[in-house]
């Protein structure tokens, strides 16, 4: 069960024993703490029948405890452990997880990695809890995620509105939907969320980014490119060569498989997980620089990125890097 169908099932009051949330994606799983913590009692509910522990500073046995109490002025209780993986001898759990008491709601946190699939206790959450499993979302997935996210609170955002704010932050879906967040406190009566807005509430540029350093590369346009990148040079913060190499990096993976797949731009588009609206941009880097072009221009960036963090480079500044790479790629 995905995260929004399990808080879809708790407005209903349809409640079960356990529910276990684990993985490397702590967005749905914070979403699914902070909805029971805060939306399955009321306030005056909580004041006697919530309970919160964190895996680090907390025993086995007082969670269990906790979990056999029942509930006062109310028909149930939630206990909530946070930072499960920190739980010293999280196995103990097992024996109340296999007949727990059905007046608690029992939700457990586990993040940055899944409990040992061989273990018993990982087969008894299978059985016994609700289990919910997050993986961290591929790259290509994030515009539409987005776009989806954006959406879903009623508003209209731009496609370079969304490829500035996922260029900027990265696989971060928490930070994302807080900056969404930020923007939609400010718009006041507007309902359309395009890049003046970014550039505004957010504080990316709008003319010099991440993304418009792609484009200026994908169309060999050296003087563009450079002058982003001297901008980038007078503000560190704006974009650090960590962000920047991958975001090119994947932009020229996907032109490469445009010489391997055929068909209408729908079809394309789904193959290599280019946005159908960008399509034309990845195309048109694919013509400029040719397949030997593509494929010297990914050696490169993988030079520069070990060269980045020190291997067979010592002292060179950011910004000389990416020019003088940037400056290959296109010559």
């Amino acid at each position: 069960m995905s995260a929004e169908k399990i808080i879809a099932e708790w407005k209903k009051k349809k409640f079960k024993p356990v529910y276990w949330f684990e993985g490397e994606e702590d967005y749905y799983i914070d979403q699914l703490v902070n909805t029971a913590e805060k939306e399955i009692l009321t306030p005056d509910e909580a004041g006697f029948n919530l309970s919160v522990f964190y895996g680090k500073d907390s025993s086995w046995a007082d969670v269990v405890n906790a979990c056999m109490k029942y509930p006062m002025f109310s028909d149930k209780q939630v206990v909530i452990l946070k930072e499960a993986q920190q739980l010293k001898e999280l196995d103990k759990l097992e024996a109340y997880i296999d007949k727990p008491l059905s007046s608690t709601i029992f939700v457990v946190a586990h993040k940055e990695k899944k409990v040992d699939g061989r273990s018993k206790l990982a087969k008894l959450l299978k059985e016994k809890a609700e289990l919910l499993t997050t993986k961290k979302m591929y790259d290509n997935e994030l515009p539409a995620w987005t776009q989806s996210l954006i959406e879903n609170k009623g508003y209209q955002p731009t496609q370079k509105a969304i490829h500035l704010l996922v260029d900027h932050i990265g696989n971060d879906l928490s930070r994302i939907a807080n900056e969404v967040e930020k923007v939609i406190l400010n718009l006041g009566e507007k309902k359309t969320i395009n890049e003046d807005a970014i550039e505004k509430f957010v504080g990316i540029s709008k003319e010099y980014n991440v993304f418009e350093l792609q484009n200026a590369v994908g169309k060999k346009n050296l003087s563009k490119a450079i002058q982003i990148v001297q901008y980038f040079e007078s503000n560190p913060k704006a974009a650090p060569i960590q962000l920047i190499l991958p975001s090119l990096y994947s932009y020229f993976s996907k032109v490469f498989m445009l010489f391997g797949v055929q068909g209408d731009d729908k079809t394309v588009a789904a193959q290599t997980g280019i946005t159908q609206w960008f399509l034309k941009d990845y195309k048109a880097s694919a013509s400029v620089y040719g397949y030997e072009g593509v494929q010297a221009a990914l050696l490169l960036m993988h030079e520069y990125n070990l060269r980045s963090v020190g291997v067979r480079d010592v002292g060179t500044e950011d910004a000389s890097l990416l020019k003088e790479m940037i400056y290959k790629m296109m010559n």
